[in-house]
């Protein structure tokens, strides 16, 4: 089991063993979760390559909407 000591500052060094094992890389997003009083749960968040296709899909919408219908509805919110 890996063991790391928490600095002044509240940081936590992720130890060597579990970087290399797990291939985190500097500048990584993580979650810290508390389960209960003596347990944390530290998650990574994986980041996706090309965000605007993993939102809209690799196929495009079927049907061509003129951006002054969709100025119309944004302005009626």
């Amino acid at each position: 089991m890996a063991r790391s000591r928490i600095t002044s500052k509240f940081q936590l060094t992720i130890p060597k063993e579990i970087r290399d094992k797990i291939g985190l890389r500097p500048g990584e997003i993580v979650i810290i979760e508390n389960i209960d009083e003596n347990n944390i749960l530290i998650k990574r968040v994986r980041r996706v390559k090309d965000p605007l296709r993993f939102l809209i899909g690799e196929k495009p919408y079927p049907r061509h909407i003129p951006i002054e219908e969709l100025e119309e509805k944004a302005e009626a919110r």
